[in-house]
């Protein structure tokens, strides 16, 4: 199940940039599960990764690869099915073994390798499947291999993601093409469970980085399905500079804000696809936050209410029961709030102010708005002139059932 209109397909091709899928029976037989995205020489890298404290053995060796080899790898290898996560010592060999496997077939050092992993967490990744479907993900290397590669990273999604810009720089075109992944165990604390970014531009490598944390935390750390964080989250941002203009040197480049214009547009994209495509979703949620003192704070009340276990479920059942947001709001540790002061409209029906119902509000129009598929729960907090938004989903019978048998 998902909400929305898919993902524009097939994505613009990005020069220096071929991704190869193969189908090496990591957990489920016949299954895309194993894309290697190969990068030119000289492609500059910015990587965004989990916080939590169980980061699983790809992240931490992608790390050390990443920075090993100056932000310029030549491969990134992602398989589906296994997190190797929670799986010790072991795991961590099985992810070094995977990145020495594909380096020795591509003629590349086994650090400029950058290792991903998706899927169920505590088991061993059989190294052995993962390394037999090698040769056939690098025979596929293509540079319109995006669309594939885009099914070939996911689990429990129901649908690929993915987005491409184009831009001009000094009269030059310059391309944006990115997919991820992820449907559930979504609240990212850097980034969305899996996403890879490759851009012509010539940039700068502490721009690059800087550009990065900033569209990271404009999408994927705005977005939540469950409230819980990965641990495999990692977000990779990749630059061939294959494009002819002249290099991005300076952060007062007035060109590198229409850079990180469609950059930020593409994330917010495929973060918000993220949201399309949770776990048994059926609706689309904004919650908008204004009238605060701190973005921190706006973005509080937001996650309050969009991680309200009851809220969910009254979008589930389109039901206005504004009582759980407001309720929400009132737990969500803002010092000093006057309630007399927040308003709460749903789709522009306003449901509450000075405390209470709003005595021109209708259950009629509440229940209208509420059963539209993309529904935005706005709280104004009246203190202040700062705003967030955070982007959610409902929480259904399907997406217990998912989860309750994931493993199965």
């Amino acid at each position: 199940m998902a909400v929305g209109a898919p993902s524009h397909f097939p994505l613009e091709p990005v020069a220096g940039v071929r991704l190869g899928t193969a189908r090496a029976s990591i957990r489920k037989p016949g299954r895309r599960d194993l894309v290697v995205l190969e990068l030119a020489p000289g492609t500059r890298a910015a990587g965004s990764f989990t916080r939590n404290a169980f980061c699983a053995a790809p992240v931490t060796v992608a790390k050390e690869h990443l920075a090993a080899v100056a932000g310029e790898p030549r491969l990134l290898l992602v398989n589906t099915g296994n997190a190797n996560a929670g799986t010790g010592e072991q795991g961590m060999r099985a992810a070094q073994e995977s990145c020495a496997a594909l380096a020795q077939l591509a003629g590349v050092p086994a650090q400029a390798v950058l290792p991903f992993s998706t899927g169920v967490i505590g088991e061993q990744l059989p190294v052995e499947r993962l390394v037999a479907g090698l040769p056939d993900a690098l025979a596929a290397l293509d540079e319109n291999g995006w669309d594939i590669a885009a099914e070939g990273i996911m689990t429990t999604d129901t649908r690929p993601k993915g987005a491409s810009r184009r831009i001009v720089l000094d009269g030059v075109p310059v391309t944006l093409s990115g997919i991820a992944k992820g449907a559930g165990m979504i609240k990212p604390d850097m980034a969305t469970m899996l996403c890879f970014v490759a851009t012509d531009a010539r940039i700068a490598q502490p721009l690059l980085e800087a550009a990065l944390a900033r569209a990271v935390d404009a999408s994927f750390n705005a977005i939540t399905v469950d409230g819980d964080t990965s641990t495999n989250d990692a977000c990779i941002l990749a630059a061939t500079g294959m494009a002819a203009h002249v290099e991005l040197l300076d952060p007062a480049d007035p060109r590198l804000a229409v850079f990180e214009e469609a950059l930020g547009a593409l994330f917010i994209e495929l973060a918000q696809a993220v949201i399309r495509d949770a776990e048994g979703a059926t609706k689309f949620v904004a919650v908008e936050v204004s009238g605060g003192l701190s973005r921190e704070e706006c973005r509080r009340v937001a996650y309050a209410v969009a991680e309200s276990p009851l809220v969910k479920t009254a979008l589930f059942a389109s039901d206005p029961n504004w009582g759980r947001i407001l309720a929400a709001v009132g737990r969500a540790g803002v010092a000093d709030l006057d309630v007399s002061r927040v308003e709460v409209s749903i789709s522009g029906v306003r449901i509450a102010s000075r405390g209470a119902r709003d005595p021109a509000y209708t259950e009629e129009a509440g229940q209208r708005v509420m059963s539209a598929e993309d529904i935005t729960i706005s709280v104004a907090l009246g203190r202040g002139d700062v705003a967030a938004t955070v982007w959610t989903s409902d929480l259904s019978h399907d997406y217990v059932r998912i989860n309750a048998e994931y493993r199965s």
